[in-house]
């Protein structure tokens, strides 16, 4: 592990453009589900939205946190780590909710609601805890990172594209029916594929230190769901609203964590890693939950 700050992925200004412009189509995919009837919707019934939101945006920050005292993981991994905590929902949550019999409306709501919030929360939950743990803070420290730096890209990678998907699914649906499901397919295939091939140039170095950042990437994303479920349960959420907060909290954004890595923290090597092997992992990990949260019969 002592060299894993070595494996930097090999990522010049044109590669930096490539994951922006798939961010780009990720975001857009989803907000191809959006309309603004679901922001009006929830207004009537905001508790489930407002528990999913601080499950994402408090609970998971919180746990990784404790996870972090508790396994001390290689500072720049535990760093990794609170970002991709940071980041909003990832870009087939609301495919692997309806898979799952969740609450597909809620999910939709909690997506558009975290990537609007994170221009203000992903920062700050980054700085936070970041500052809190001792290796992460001097991390912090040394690359002096400007929350409203933070807060400008994350608003023009998510919200453009964003902003644009609701505009075809209110103008031209016929359209976006049309391409929702393949658009939301293709987004995450081509991300994956993406940095697979991104750490194809470091691969033998990449191999060593994998199967040690593979590990606490599993037991992250799992403390995600188990979180997500636990809040939705302690707050008497339904059994469908359970599993879209449970969904939403453990599929993160990780290629906006990757953007960020590169953008701010020089493509350091541990949280390179631990945002990319996350990218892969959960979408892996919520394709087994959503398929068991199936084959459950929701109560009457």
């Amino acid at each position: 592990m002592n060299g894993i700050d070595q494996v930097v992925l090999n990522f010049d200004a044109g590669n930096l453009r490539v994951l922006n412009a798939i961010l780009a189509i990720v975001m857009f995919s989803i907000a191809l589900d959006l309309r603004t009837d679901d922001f009006r919707r929830i207004a009537g019934a905001p508790k489930p939205l407002i528990v999913g939101l601080v499950s994402q945006f408090l609970v998971l920050p919180a746990l990784t946190f404790l996870m972090i005292v508790a396994l001390r993981p290689m500072p720049s991994v535990a760093m990794g780590l609170i970002l991709v905590a940071a980041c909003p929902g990832g870009n087939i949550s609301n495919f692997m909710t309806h898979r799952a019999k969740g609450n597909v409306a809620l999910s939709v709501s909690m997506t558009a609601f975290a990537t609007v919030g994170a221009i203000v929360v992903t920062p700050a939950n980054i700085a936070f805890w970041g500052n809190l743990y001792g290796p992460t803070r001097e991390i912090l420290q040394r690359t002096e990172i400007d929350p409203v730096a933070v807060a400008i890209t994350v608003g023009f990678m998510l919200i453009l594209p964003l902003v644009l998907g609701m505009l075809v699914n209110a103008r031209l649906k016929p359209l976006a029916d049309r391409i929702r499901r393949p658009m939301q397919w293709l987004s995450m295939a081509i991300f994956i594929a993406f940095i697979v091939l991104a750490l194809a140039a470091n691969w033998a170095n990449f191999l060593q230190v994998a199967g040690a950042v593979i590990g606490l990437v599993v037991v992250h994303n799992a403390l995600a769901f188990l979180g997500g479920y636990t809040t939705a349960t302690i707050t008497g959420l339904s059994e469908r609203d359970r599993r879209s907060v449970t969904i939403e909290t453990g599929i993160q954004n990780s290629g906006l964590g990757l953007i960020l890595i590169f953008a701010f923290f020089g493509g350091m090597g541990g949280m390179a890693v631990a945002a990319a092997l996350w990218g892969i992992w959960h979408a892996i990990s919520g394709l087994v939950l959503a398929g068991f949260f199936a084959r459950q019969e929701l109560p009457v």
